[in-house]
């Protein structure tokens, strides 16, 4: 067998990268599919090919030294290199492609993407498919930096010459109250306005997005939460602590509280987010319109269509595009 020890190997450094996102060896070995054991080896391999210690192990979260910080920066150019090699490479046949890297946001991770990648990974048999959840704020930014190959994030406004931008779907911003607690026939945002809104939390893009829309109707709401869990969201408003403002897609994916929690149009202006498609333009042929394509489909059959059974008034503002 070769040794490896003294070599510095593109293996070594993508889990060295790893570890330095996450902070932690165990939780990059989970994202690289490793054991910790194997993440450790890695890193002590690299750390003697460079002669040098680039991590605080003993540190929690584990930190970068001074030569980490310097080396991290080239690692990022090496690994981006060897991604835009594997693209090209893989470009006269895209089914030939060995690797994928996907970032999608966090309301399509229990039933649309698991049915999407199952889709692909039917077709490009031999490819190894790397998925990151996550805000999309987070993805835009691994996107540009070659970390991702193609995201499925809430638009931002964000415009470069080098995206190839897929509309995806618009969905509603609705009002998701305690069951029952809303009158019919009675003044909505008066009897809202009685309860506390439980915010979603103002550092993720779509809590910004409703904070600067309440601003622009003039409405100052009574809020002591702001939290950036769907999940412990829609807990507190099935304990009846309060309402929220959210999407469709939030509701959704916490379908546990359904019985105690209910949706109801919004009783001032309307808005709105679109969800896209984004990868980098003429790198992977026709594969993003392809992703896209199929996306639509689903949301179309898991999303849209038994929303709008269900609650026929949103049908207006949540569509597939």
């Amino acid at each position: 067998m070769v040794a490896t020890s003294g070599r510095i190997t593109l293996w070594g450094i993508e889990v060295f990268l790893a570890t330095a996102d996450e902070g932690s060896i165990s939780a990059a070995a989970r994202r690289l599919d490793a054991s910790p054991s194997a993440v450790s080896q890695q890193l002590s391999n690299l750390e003697t090919a460079l002669d040098t210690v680039l991590l605080n192990r003993a540190s929690r979260p584990v930190s970068l030294t001074p030569s980490g910080e310097i080396f991290r920066k080239r690692a990022q150019l090496i690994v981006n290199e060897a991604t835009q090699a594997r693209a090209e490479l893989a470009n006269s046949d895209m089914s030939a492609l060995t690797r994928f890297r996907l970032g999608m946001i966090e309301d399509f991770d229990a039933d649309v993407t698991p049915r999407l990648l199952s889709d692909m990974a039917s077709t490009l048999t031999g490819c190894q498919f790397l998925l990151e959840t996550g805000a999309s704020h987070r993805l835009f930014d691994l996107l540009d930096s070659r970390a991702l190959d193609v995201i499925v994030a809430a638009d931002m406004g964000a415009v470069a010459e080098w995206m190839e931008v897929h509309p995806l779907m618009v969905e509603p911003f609705v009002a998701a109250v305690p069951k029952g607690s809303i009158r019919s026939g009675g003044d909505v945002l008066e009897q809202l306005k009685s309860l506390p809104l439980i915010q979603y939390t103002q550092r993720h893009h779509m809590g910004r997005q409703v904070a600067a829309h309440l601003a622009r109707q003039n409405l100052t709401l009574s809020h002591r939460f702001e939290l950036d869990s769907y999940h412990a969201i829609m807990a507190m408003v099935a304990a009846k602590a309060g309402w929220t403002i959210l999407t469709p897609l939030g509701f959704l994916r916490a379908r546990r509280f359904h019985d105690a929690v209910e949706m109801i149009e919004l009783p001032f202006a309307p808005l709105t987010r679109s969800i896209s498609l984004t990868a980098r333009r003429d790198v992977l042929q026709d594969m993003p319109q392809d992703v896209a394509v199929n996306l639509r489909e689903l949301l179309q059959e898991i999303i849209v269509t038994p929303a709008i059974k269900a609650l026929p008034w949103i049908a207006k503002n949540l569509k597939v595009l």
